[in-house]
């Protein structure tokens, strides 16, 4: 739920402040002055309206379409394939967030942002149309292909038209955005596809976002297209056959580790092998090792990403499947957290925009490494089952607080022209936090099962292992605060 592109001034270069507290920073004096520095002041009111609107759709269209997949892997005869489907759109998110990346440190991020837009539009429409599951899943493929060049081009963008004492403030604005398709988005989409089709949701979305995908085109041709500086491009060329092989590697690892049987063995040895070969490649220098600065910040992305996408896969199934709760609830808790996470995110922006943000960031952590308590202890019979529910929207606190100061370390670390570069780095680190956490809670469920064990000894065992990333999250967070 994070990311947004240079429309106020395409061309120019925004450097990254050297200090925590931005406010402290020597700028000019008008801007410095609050009131000439707003988000929807004259030097920034196109590009603020622009992002939102942008942001609104990708949100609408993310929230509406998730609902409707296992009606539509049903109707096409492919729920065993429902994995491939699914992770589809996260593997093509962590190549799309590469090219995206690349393209916009070399020509602006305002042309990968167009593509990206367009090409939701066309997905839509594959995904519409499909006739077998293996069109599905190739709609949802190039859908995340899109997603990641649009997230990590707004993200880029504001790193280039920004100072940085907005950013937490825009990226606030942009996590409200999805307020509204969270409310909304899944039961519209669930009704028209109860009453309907789910082929008539991809059919709408595609209406709705072709107009604005049209005139966001046509604003952006409006400015000049040179690269973030007026120069050539500082980085090389993308790395598009490591992003594809990453991409393939993520796949087959979230397919490989969905059952423990010979079938499923090969993908998951495939898979963990081809991430262990090449997303170093992908990743700054010194991630792994938590190096000060943008490998420490890059790292923390991938944890606090990786762990709630984790609680917010399987606490819903395991209320679901094993504690027999409504499914009513469980959407009651996604929209929660949709709302919570936007709150949290106001008030980092808005009232804790003087505290350092590596000192919010281990706020964030603690939230969430409670969140992850509930989760395990309503995973236990004797205890009511809304305790788990309840850890979905404090975890969604939790990263409101830390996603957006995440961001904005790491965009403070960005060398001159390089901002679309650590976007896509934090949009890779993203996506493999999801997929290698998801992916480690799984086995450690499945292994349980594989034991005879009953189910919720083995989520409470999952839930646990995710206390350990937010405990290095807290640990490490100060080594990414800016010099």
């Amino acid at each position: 739920m994070t990311d947004r592109p240079d429309l106020a001034h395409p061309g120019t270069t925004v450097r990254p402040e050297t200090t925590a507290h931005p406010e402290t920073t020597r700028r000019p004096e008008a801007e410095a002055r609050p009131e000439a520095a707003g988000l929807f002041a004259r030097p920034h009111a196109a590009a603020s309206a622009t992002f939102t609107a942008v942001m609104f759709l990708t949100g609408f269209a993310a929230l509406a379409v998730m609902p409707i997949l296992p009606t539509a892997a049903r109707e096409l005869d492919g729920v065993a394939l429902f994995p491939v489907v699914a992770g589809c759109f996260v593997a093509a998110s962590l190549l799309g967030g590469v090219l995206g990346g690349h393209w916009a440190d070399r020509a602006g991020a305002r042309r990968p942002l167009a593509a990206g837009m367009v090409l939701s539009v066309l997905t839509l429409v594959v995904s519409a149309t499909s006739g077998s599951i293996w069109q599905l899943a190739a709609g949802r493929f190039l859908d995340g292909l899109a997603a990641g060049m649009v997230a990590v081009s707004v993200t880029t963008a504001i790193g280039q038209a920004y100072p940085e004492h907005l950013r937490p403030r825009m990226l606030a604005l942009l996590s409200t955005s999805w307020i509204v398709p969270s409310l909304a988005g899944p039961p519209l989409a669930g009704l028209v596809a109860e009453w309907w089709s789910w082929r008539v949701v991809f059919y709408g979305l595609a209406a709705l976002t072709v107009l604005p995908a049209l005139a966001l085109v046509l604003v952006l041709r409006a400015g000049p297209a040179p690269g973030p500086d007026g120069s050539q491009p500082t980085g090389s060329r993308p790395p598009v056959l490591l992003a594809a092989l990453l991409s393939l590697g993520a796949a087959l690892g979230q397919y490989g580790v969905s059952a423990w049987d010979a079938r499923h063995l090969p993908f998951a040895a495939a898979g963990i092998g081809l991430l262990v070969v090449f997303a170093p490649r992908l990743l700054p220098a010194g991630t792994w090792r938590a190096r000060r600065g943008l490998p420490t910040a890059v790292l923390l992305r991938g944890l606090t990403a990786g762990t709630y996408f984790t609680v917010e896969a399987l606490v819903p199934l395991m209320l679901v499947t094993e504690r027999h709760v409504a499914a009513a609830v469980t959407g009651i808790a996604f929209t929660a957290s949709a709302v919570v996470w936007s709150g949290a995110s106001w008030v980092q922006g808005k009232l804790l925009q003087h505290v350092a943000r590596h000192r919010l960031v281990v706020v964030g952590a603690v939230v969430m490494a409670v969140s992850v308590g509930l989760a395990a202890a309503g995973s236990l019979p004797g205890v009511p089952p809304l305790t788990a529910a309840a850890a979905m929207p404090l975890s969604a606190a939790g990263m409101g607080l830390l996603d957006p100061c995440v961001t904005v370390l790491s965009l403070s670390h960005s060398p001159t022209g390089r901002q679309g570069w650590v976007t896509s780095v934090m949009q890779t680190t993203m996506n493999l936090g999801q997929v290698v956490l998801l992916a480690s809670a799984s086995v450690v469920l499945n292994g349980f099962l594989t034991a005879g064990s009953s189910q919720l000894p083995g989520y409470a065992a999952a839930f646990a292992l995710l206390l350990v990333p937010m405990a290095l999250v807290a640990l490490l967070a100060g080594r990414a605060r800016a010099a």
